[in-house]
């Protein structure tokens, strides 16, 4: 459970109908075979024990008492086993039948958790749980004498030990929350069935209670169609509550007189579904890693989650080791890509829409009829053109409003500079070339700055001076000047102060470098026009520059990843680290996890100490960052995406990364 990971287990096994034994030989195996491989929480389908389709079998005392032996025996087989149990199963109190979840750990009881909306097909044997919580008795042994309390003697465990018999109370109600003594940030409730698929759960309530995940024993019938209704309200349910949610669903051995149960589970972690299992198989196990931090950390960004009333609740402990979770292979390496290939397209002309707007609102505001954008053939102006020119296409505007201006310096190489030429004419910009090589040597000769010296200097004097140009140039015709720059580049700090750093409104300042790259490739793929098309894909196939060291042989000599490292691996850091607040050691975790076999140990830790140490003592850089579109759930502009002082230390994440191995 190290950096919050718990590995959870959903279960369909194979089950013999009203035959608690075999089943509790079955579950007994199974639930060893999840633990074995490292699974903490561990859920069975509901009334696992005896079957969910008994129908009036469940009249007969014979199989209830069976089930209650066998779930008391199940119990015993959990005491060396270091994980949490979750298996449906009958239980009469107070006269009446129940279908319930008991909870195993450490080999007893701990608590049972009654189904709280009871379908009209159930309530021919199962009456609802309610909210109160009591305390049940549980008999360790059997016995054939009648017991009666004495009426003068309060002490009713005297009385049975008077008879040799062990007992013990276990808590059974709706509003139970199994708490980890070694870890308390997990804390799970658990709702049954049906009662995911009311109106209002409990799992809400549990959830505002503080619990951070839930599991639920379900016995819920195909249909056609069902099984995408219930990964999506599995799916939506935890991300509503922003907790896991594991579902483990009655397969193979259920009857099937009136309907089919395919054995569908799902784990799914605020709004991700994290493992499905195939349907129709006579048994299953799916496992999923879900990330307690995360959710806390979402949790703690929600002002409006408000907590439930804890005296409500009854807290039941259990233990666990606290040991290394072997992480599955379920991170993404690109977080800011939806997962879907088929959520994509979607997802970025949504996105594009969204860069367009913000940049028609300030036109439009502004009353300006131009644009003013660099243009230097790489990605950064590539896609700020292309968000331009659906500005324009929205405001009814003429493209030749667009001035597209190139600045051959010492770095340009002719690649860059023709795919710059091609793509003005493609969208129908009005292309400007405007030389800048003299321009900066005049200034290099003002300062007395040797040009042979290729320092930061000579490399920012070309990123201010193309500033300059662009800024005179909307002075001149009255044009807006567009930025570039992309977030990836602004959380490293990898811009010129009052150079590219500046513009008046930055439509790329909310996109990372691997989205861009998404995004103009899916430009190419829908604009319907072959020139531009290819001109497109040659920009993609660019290396990432800023192209202010002289070429090599024509060929780009300053490539950005080989100086600050992959956009990929500072992609995946800023994410994390802004989205969650998560420290260095678990993201080189998660790191070392999602780029398995590309990058080594070495590689990760070193481009991690460059992104924090980077990050931090840019600040300054972002805190004076032009207007633009917030896109996405992270940002770095001052204006409500990142609150952050410019003089804030790095240390602390620094030393961490330090001590990593």
């Amino acid at each position: 459970m190290k950096d919050g990971f718990v590995k959870t287990a959903a279960v369909s096994p194979q089950v013999t109908l009203a035959d608690p034994e075999a089943n509790r030989k079955e579950i007994e195996r199974l639930m060893k075979q999840a633990a074995a491989r490292g699974a903490k929480i561990i859920v069975f389908p509901e009334l696992a024990m005896t079957g969910y389709t008994c129908g009036d079998l469940f009249f007969h005392k014979r199989l209830i008492e069976a089930a209650y032996d066998e779930l008391i025996e199940l119990a015993k087989e959990t005491e060396d086993l270091d994980a949490i149990v979750f298996v449906g199963t009958p239980w009469v109190s107070g006269g009446k039948l129940y279908s319930c979840i008991a909870a195993l750990s450490d080999g007893e009881l701990i608590g049972l958790v009654p189904k709280y909306n009871i379908a009209a097909s159930e309530r021919r044997y199962f009456v609802p749980g309610n909210e109160e919580t009591f305390d049940v008795e549980i008999l360790d042994e059997d016995t054939d004498e009648e017991y009666e309390p004495d009426d003068d003697d309060d002490d009713d465990d005297d009385d049975w030990d008077d008879y040799g018999v062990d007992v013990s109370y276990v808590p059974f109600g709706t509003n139970l929350i199994f708490s980890c003594e070694e870890y308390p940030d997990l804390k799970i409730a658990a709702e049954v069935g049906g009662d995911l698929f009311a109106p209002v759960s409990p799992g809400l309530y549990h959830a505002q209670a503080g619990a951070s995940v839930i599991v639920n024993c379900a016995a819920d019938d195909e249909a056609a169609g069902r099984a995408a209704v219930r990964r999506s309200v599995v799916s939506d349910q935890s991300l509503r509550i922003h907790a896991a949610y594991v579902f483990a669903n009655a397969g193979y051995g259920e009857s099937t007189t009136d309907c089919v149960f395919g054995g569908h589970s799902v784990i799914a972690q605020n709004g991700r579904v994290l493992a499905e299992s195939k349907r129709f198989e006579k048994e299953s196990i799916i496992y999923a890693d879900v990330d307690v931090d995360m959710l806390l950390a979402e949790r703690q960004r929600i002002t409006a989650f408000e907590a439930a009333d804890e005296e409500d609740y009854e807290t039941v402990d259990f233990s666990l080791k606290l040991t290394d979770t072997k992480l599955e292979k379920q991170i993404p390496k690109n977080p800011f890509i939806p997962e879907e290939a088929a959520a994509r397209d979607e997802r970025f002309e949504e996105i594009l829409m969204m860069q367009a707007m913000g940049l028609v609102r300030r036109l439009d505001h502004t009353g300006c009829k131009h644009a003013v954008i660099g243009i230097s053939g790489g990605l950064d102006s590539t896609l700020a053109l292309l968000v331009t020119v659906k500005a324009f296409d929205i405001l009814g505007l003429p493209k030749d409003g667009i001035c597209a201006v190139t600045m051959p310096c010492f770095g340009t190489t002719d690649r860059t500079y023709n795919n710059a030429c091609r793509m003005a004419e493609s969208t129908g910009a009005k292309l400007m070339e405007i030389p800048i090589r003299e321009a900066v040597r005049v200034h290099f000769k003002d300062i007395g700055h040797d040009e042979n010296n290729h320092d930061v200097t000579y490399e920012n004097a070309q990123a201010r001076e193309r500033t300059q140009v662009l800024m005179d140039i909307g002075n001149q015709i009255g044009g807006m000047v567009i930025g570039t720059g992309d977030m990836s580049e602004l959380a490293l700090g990898w811009a010129t102060y009052n150079g590219d750093h500046m513009s008046m409104y930055d439509v790329n300042g909310d996109v990372p470098k691997t989205l861009m790259r998404h995004l103009v490739r899916y430009y190419a793929d829908t604009c319907g026009d072959e020139k531009l098309k290819a001109t497109l894909y040659d920009v993609l196939d660019t290396p990432v520059s800023p192209e202010l060291l002289p070429p090599e042989e024509g060929v780009i000599a300053q490539k950005t990843e080989d100086l600050v490292g992959p956009y990929e691996l500072h992609d995946f850091f800023l994410f994390y680290m802004l989205r969650f607040g998560f420290p260095p050691a678990k993201i080189y975790r998660m790191a070392m996890t999602a780029f398995d076999g590309e990058y080594d140990a070495a590689t990760i830790k070193k481009w991690l100490y460059t992104f924090f140490r980077r990050f931090f003592s840019q600040q300054y850089k972002r805190s004076c960052l032009p207007d633009g579109p917030k896109v996405g759930s992270v940002g770095v502009s001052p204006r409500g995406a990142l609150a952050m002082p410019s003089d804030a230390c790095a240390r602390l994440w620094l030393k961490q990364i330090e001590g990593l191995e």
